[in-house]
């Protein structure tokens, strides 16, 4: 019996592994079972020390929405001075590169859209984030995109050139587009899309893409918690299709994925991410009727990368969330160098999920690039900057990522989660597949 015994628990501890670690489905989406969440109430006087929990803070002397003290801080951090580190880290980066987007969206019925797309990028501060807070001007170019359509066939050499923008109250348009179809060979101005739209099959609106401005927001710390996962990889799927520095694909395993790479020197002893906890109130003068009435955001406590970001509706309800998967991608920028890896987006009012996996071809472009390149009237070239491979990653909606894990019963006095009951009843159901299930007993096809 003893034997016996010994095996069976050997077998139980097996099956744990096998489904507990990063990549896999865990055994409980909320985590582990012990609580790694603390208030700010709660913190220790040693936690407390890094941290300064004031909101009204000395300020810039040339632009008064921002603090005085100079990017990128030093502690104590105020919550205010840790969002404008995240705003540091939208999907695409802030620094010259090729991005290679596999994108892939799942409806709640299972249909299932895919697309890869080369993204030329380049960002016009030179000196980096610091500049592109403090010096550039209200109305000045910040990034400029190219996005190339390389797949499905019926979307190969669509482009689209977005050029953003420093905004602030005075100036408020943050990108222009001009879009290129082959077939008609006429480059259009696209009207201003406005920041609660959309993106076209996609689960994210264009502020979820291009990012926020941490200005237009109040901040506040709620606490710290450990993260363990974010983006979870179905039973079905258990590799990942991943872009190397030369634009090679290379295949690895799920169980080798970590939350901020490889790199990372702040892992605690069980693989976690230690992280701020924010919370942000749009302000009225700055976003009057903004489309979310706040914002969670998750940011690790040595790059301030976001790995989770929740919005909440106008009752106050959980509406959206966004996990990621970080990677070093430019080491040369040491922490400011992370970028996004994987990116899940869920809409949970209509349970929609969106997700991209990024490879990175970091660039150093000429004069004559930036002349030539990232014009509107390249596109009608039809050239694209890194080889057109076409990968279609997925098989079946069977292998899409998870719904994000809620993180239920964490910060309950500032998060409400009300899901529907058939959103709860397919949340049960893939924990238990370990696959997305749209309906009871049935995945995708």
């Amino acid at each position: 019996m003893a034997l016996r015994a010994r095996q069976l628990l050997w077998l139980l501890v097996c099956c744990l592994l096998c489904s507990g670690s990063l990549g896999t489905v865990a055994a409980d989406q909320d985590g582990p079972p012990q609580k790694t969440w603390t208030t700010a109430a709660e913190l220790t006087a040693e936690e407390k020390r890094a941290l300064d929990f004031r909101t009204d803070t000395p300020r810039d002397a040339s632009v008064p929405y921002l603090p005085a003290e100079s990017f990128p801080f030093q502690p104590p951090y105020t919550a205010e001075e840790m969002a404008l580190r995240a705003m540091e880290f939208p999907h695409s980066p802030f620094w010259d590169c090729i991005l290679i987007d596999m994108a892939f969206s799942v409806t709640n019925s299972g249909f299932m859209d895919q697309r890869v797309t080369l993204i030329p990028i380049l960002y016009f501060p030179e000196n980096g984030f610091g500049e592109h807070l403090y010096a550039a001007q209200p109305g000045q170019e910040i990034y400029r995109w190219l996005s190339q359509s390389v797949s499905p066939p019926e979307r190969y050499g669509n482009q689209t050139l977005w050029i953003g923008y420093r905004t602030d109250q005075t100036f408020r348009t943050k990108i222009d587009m001009f879009a290129y179809s082959p077939s008609l060979r006429r480059i259009r101005r696209q009207p201003q899309p406005r920041r609660e739209d959309r993106l076209p099959n996609s689960a994210a609106t264009f502020d979820n893409l291009i990012g926020r401005d941490a200005w237009e927001f109040s901040w506040r710390i709620l606490g710290t918690d450990v993260l363990h996962q974010t983006v979870r990889f179905p039973k079905t799927r258990q590799t990942a299709v991943l872009t190397d520095e030369k634009g090679q694909y290379v295949e690895v395993d799920a169980k080798d994925l970590s939350l901020m790479g490889k790199e990372y020197p702040l892992y605690t002893t069980d693989g976690g991410v230690k992280c701020y906890v924010l919370e942000a109130i749009p302000k009225s003068e700055w976003l009057r009727d903004y489309y979310a009435h706040k914002l969670i955001y998750w940011v690790d406590q040595y790059a301030f990368f976001p790995l989770r970001m929740e919005e909440y509706d106008q009752q106050g309800q959980l509406s959206f969330v966004n996990t990621r998967i970080a990677t070093l991608a430019n080491p040369a920028f040491q922490e400011h160098g992370y970028a996004v890896q994987f990116d899940l987006w869920w809409d949970v009012s209509i349970d929609f999920l969106s997700a991209s996996t990024h490879g990175f071809i970091p660039q150093k472009w000429t004069e004559e690039d930036k002349k030539i390149f990232f014009s509107s009237g390249f596109m009608r070239r039809e050239w694209f900057l890194a080889p057109p491979k076409g990968l279609m990653s997925l098989n079946s909606p069977d292998e899409f990522y998870l719904r994000p894990p809620l993180e239920e019963g964490k910060f309950p006095d500032s998060r409400s989660i009300n899901l529907s009951p058939d959103v709860r009843t397919l949340i049960e159901a893939q924990e238990r597949e370990g696959r997305l299930v749209f309906e009871e007993g049935k995945g995708g096809g």
